[in-house]
């Protein structure tokens, strides 16, 4: 084995957070290590890059027990840890961002031409083709991770854990790092994919271990396993794949926009929004439904076309207005726009009300507290004080938070840009379920989503664009894969419309 940690065992005061868990990779294999947020992964994983000591257990690399003080001890063993944050700098060429901080010299200058030689091998032995001195800012998402993986290549990793990679990435982004993957596969490279997706768990890993609460409840080889049997594993009982069912009452249209359009982000998009009703949109990269949103929300003042909202046309001229209007977004990125990292949870999930819960410029702190205290109860929010930092919580109860201030402000639409991106399968079915109880309380919940299933799922129909347009809306009976992914291609709604009378003709 590449990689062996035996009876790890680790507690913060009374909390145990591992119990004996034991972990191992192969050389030149692809394990899942998977689990709910606070099931232990992190961790782990944090243990085996040197940032947390064990209480017990060993760590066995390249058949010599190791014990890791500092992340630089575990750097040094050929141990490289990516996260989620990439730490590149998008002001620097590629070359530089590899050598940033170990940089090559010629006495006391900077050997540029040695470090463009060196990024050059690293990338043809990884089989991508970049320019060494193209500017990072340039690339997209997928060769950012590249260029992170190609960085601990050469400091010479043998084990790469990658903590949720795809998380940001669209499909042929994805495709990308996947080949990339396999590719240090067939060099001898073992990595540890963290993950909540597990259709690609199922894809690109050899095997997997699942934690629960933990200790290890799971493992082996991915051959012959399922979503479904993943997922059971992670929750400790079945996982719903079917239709989200509620209680149906629809009201009157409280949204509509006519003929939006902003320079070439989306063009001529017109729909409706009743209260109650759970619309969805969707597409592939570029379809521009974040976008239009953000012009929907007031962070695109120059728009073209026309916002109703309750029967009466409002200028969108700041998320001010929308706010005012009645409108909330929950945005995609919620480390980048839905929290303040250096806010406590209370401040993060009251900020958005501080108008509502002022008087005379002094907020009203036992208001704040208590409204705080009611979203707790009501989204299950695990957290320890209200006072501590938003970081302190798993990703899915940040989203909970983020949640939480949209809330409090009683919108009567509330928009969610990939609602369930980096939370795990039980975090998921919670925030469908509060969905589906805001709906059923009559607010209009808008879903963009590039997840199939999560719109199948959860709308009552369902608008598909392409490069910036409609190709067709999608009722509840015509809502499949299929007839999704014919549109986010840029097919139109009569082809599938005229596919299915003729069916039925037969």
């Amino acid at each position: 084995m590449a990689l062996e940690m035996r009876g790890i065992e680790k507690s913060f005061d009374a909390n145990r957070v591992l119990k004996g868990v034991d972990f191992a990779v192969a050389d030149g294999e692809i394990r899942a290590l998977i689990g709910e947020n606070g099931a232990g992964k992190t961790t782990l994983m944090n243990i085996l890059g040197g940032v947390l000591q064990p209480d017990k257990g060993e760590i066995v690399l390249g058949g010599t027990t190791r014990r890791f003080h500092v992340p630089a001890e575990s750097i040094d063993a050929g141990i490289a840890f990516i996260h989620q944050e990439l730490n590149l700098v998008n002001d620097l060429p590629v070359y530089e961002n590899l050598y940033l901080g170990r940089e090559m010299r010629k006495g006391a200058f900077i050997d540029h031409k040695g470090m463009i030689a060196g990024a050059q091998e690293v990338l043809s032995r990884m089989e991508i083709h970049i320019d060494p001195r193209t500017m990072l800012g340039e690339l997209d998402a997928s060769y950012k991770q590249t260029i992170e993986i190609a960085r601990a290549l050469l400091m010479k990793a043998t084990v790469i854990i990658m903590d949720e990679p795809t998380t940001s990435l669209t499909e042929v982004e994805i495709e990308r790092v996947f080949r990339l993957m396999r590719t240090l596969k067939a060099q001898g490279v073992s990595l540890v994919f963290i993950s909540h997706k597990l259709k690609e768990v199922l894809s690109v890993c050899d095997s997997y271990t699942v934690l629960r609460d933990g200790e290890v409840v799971g493992q082996g080889s991915v051959q012959g396993v399922t979503e479904l049997d993943l997922a059971r594993l992670m929750v400790g009982h079945d996982v719903r794949t079917e239709k989200l069912r509620r209680e149906m009452r629809i009201g009157e249209e409280i949204l509509r926009v006519e003929r939006l359009g902003y320079e070439r982000e989306f063009r001529d998009i017109s729909f409706t929004l009743r209260a109650g009703e759970i619309l969805g949109f969707t597409g592939l990269l570029g379809d521009g439904r974040s976008e239009l949103f953000r012009a929907v929300f007031g962070c695109t003042p120059g728009y073209e076309g026309k916002i109703f909202v309750g029967g009466k046309q409002v200028n969108m001229r700041s998320t001010s207005a929308a706010y005012r209007a009645g409108i909330g977004y929950v945005p995609r990125n919620r480390k980048e726009n839905g929290i303040i990292r250096d806010m406590s949870i209370l401040h993060n999930g009251s900020i958005v009300t501080y108008g509502k819960i002022s008087r005379f410029g002094l907020i009203d702190h036992k208001r704040e507290r208590a409204d705080m205290e009611k979203n707790r109860r009501d989204l299950s929010i695990k957290m320890g004080s209200m006072d501590d930092l938003i970081t302190s919580l798993s990703g899915g109860n940040q989203q909970k938070v983020v949640l939480a201030k949209w809330l409090s402000a009683a919108p009567k639409v509330l928009i969610f840009d990939n609602p369930t991106q980096g939370v795990d399968v039980g975090a998921k079915e919670e925030i469908y379920d509060i969905i589906l109880r805001l709906a059923e309380n009559g607010v209009g919940i808008v879903i963009l989503s590039s997840e199939a299933q999560e719109i199948i799922r959860l709308c009552d129909r369902a608008v598909v664009l392409y490069h910036g347009r409609e190709t067709g809306v999608l009722e509840e009976s015509e809502l499949n894969e299929g007839n999704i992914m014919v549109l986010a291609t840029g097919g139109d709604i009569g082809m599938i419309r005229g596919a299915k009378e003729g069916a039925e003709a037969k």
